[in-house]
């Protein structure tokens, strides 16, 4: 998979541009708070409809502009697909697939194979369990539509139930009702729990492999799901919390309340690990959301590295760059780093300045 064409116009701080990347690293370079980390922004909004950064379409809308557009051509195997995004303020955003308007996001997931890392993917080991069921939620939604389904349909259900539950809390005789959401709830529930579990045994077992080229054979890490409640016991369970959920007014099991433990020789990487392992923790979970695409798809997802090199020692940066050879990479930084400068030519570099991008500067005055 690669992408052939990008152009847009009016996202976020980057002026109007087009530009044909090529199909290997390409380095976007320049000082901090230039445009670099959007300009990967629009890449991710192509491949899952939403931004990595916000929640909210309008802010990715450079002011003073009333709207953004970004268009991708893509080449995946024999044929070639084109993404088209239309954000316009205060309206629901557009988006196209080989012309034809997409009537949910579901039809989108597919068209682009994107895995992104970036300093802020610590967040995946040291935050809360929300962080880590993203990470899970978006890369079982890349790869499955009907996992997207069922995760739309079972926080659709939540939203329900927990609102018949402040309801009941009015009218206790409303609580005979309560059955026709549970059954659906826990119908879903146990589907996304399947999936989920399936996922991260496949991850675990790449993730290890990762970690411990990494480390030398130093580290031995274990992913493991931590399922709110158990597989197969949701309605028993639910059964006996139901006066608690009636009291809170919201549902406090289920799959929205999962959680992954990640250790290393046994300890928990968040709370034991250092800081060194923490970093090269999240990069061996990254680095096996490549391989899975790849065995699951047949594809080579594109990789959105946005300042990472800077964070990581010599050693990893080169074991990071010898593991995506041969992919087509968007990377960040403010400066060449050594390691990188033998992957790149004049074509595929990029100079970043106040939302300006200009193709085939040279380093240090000579060709790259």
């Amino acid at each position: 998979m690669q992408i052939l064409e990008v152009s847009l116009q009016g996202f976020r701080n980057l002026e109007q541009l087009q530009l044909r990347p090529s199909g290997g690293i390409n380095v976007f370079y320049g000082e901090n708070a230039q445009g670099k980390t959007n300009f990967l922004e629009s890449l991710y909004f192509c491949a899952m409809g939403r931004s990595m950064r916000t929640k909210f379409d309008w802010q990715l809308i450079g002011f003073p502009e009333e709207e953004s557009h970004i268009r991708l051509l893509v080449q995946k195997n024999n044929r070639k697909e084109r993404i088209d995004v239309h954000l316009k303020r205060n309206m629901k955003k557009g988006i196209a697939r080989n012309g034809m308007p997409i009537k949910k996001l579901g039809d989108l997931f597919g068209t682009l194979y994107t895995v992104v890392f970036s300093p802020e993917d610590l967040s995946l080991i040291k935050e809360g369990p929300g962080e880590r069921r993203r990470f899970l939620d978006m890369e079982l939604c890349q790869l499955s539509p009907i996992y997207y389904y069922d995760l739309q349909q079972y926080y659709r259900i939540l939203k329900q139930r927990n609102n018949l539950l402040r309801e009941i809390q009015k009218k206790s005789a409303l609580q005979e009702t309560l059955f026709v959401w549970d059954e659906q709830l826990i119908d879903y529930g146990e589907r996304i729990m399947t999936a989920r579990m399936a996922f991260l045994q496949r991850l675990d077992k790449i993730a290890a492999e990762k970690l411990s080229a990494l480390t030398g054979g130093v580290d031995a890490l274990k992913i493991r799901y931590k399922p709110n409640c158990d597989p197969g016991h949701m309605a028993e369970r639910f059964q006996r919390n139901l006066q608690r959920d009636i009291h809170l007014g919201s549902t406090n099991l289920g799959p929205h309340k999962d959680d992954i433990l990640f250790t290393i020789d046994g300890k928990e990487v968040k709370s034991f690990g250092s800081q060194g392992q923490q970093r090269t923790t999240a990069l061996a979970a990254r680095l096996a959301e490549v391989d899975l695409i790849r065995e699951e798809t047949g594809e080579e997802p594109v990789l959105l590295l946005d300042d990472v090199l800077s964070e990581l020692d010599e050693r990893r940066q080169r074991f990071l760059l010898e593991s995506i050879d041969g992919l087509q990479t968007f990377l960040t930084c403010t400066g060449i780093e050594d390691a990188v400068k033998k992957y790149i030519s004049r074509d595929n570099l990029f100079y970043v300045e106040n939302g300006f991008i200009q193709q085939g500067i040279e380093i240090n005055g000579e060709k790259a």
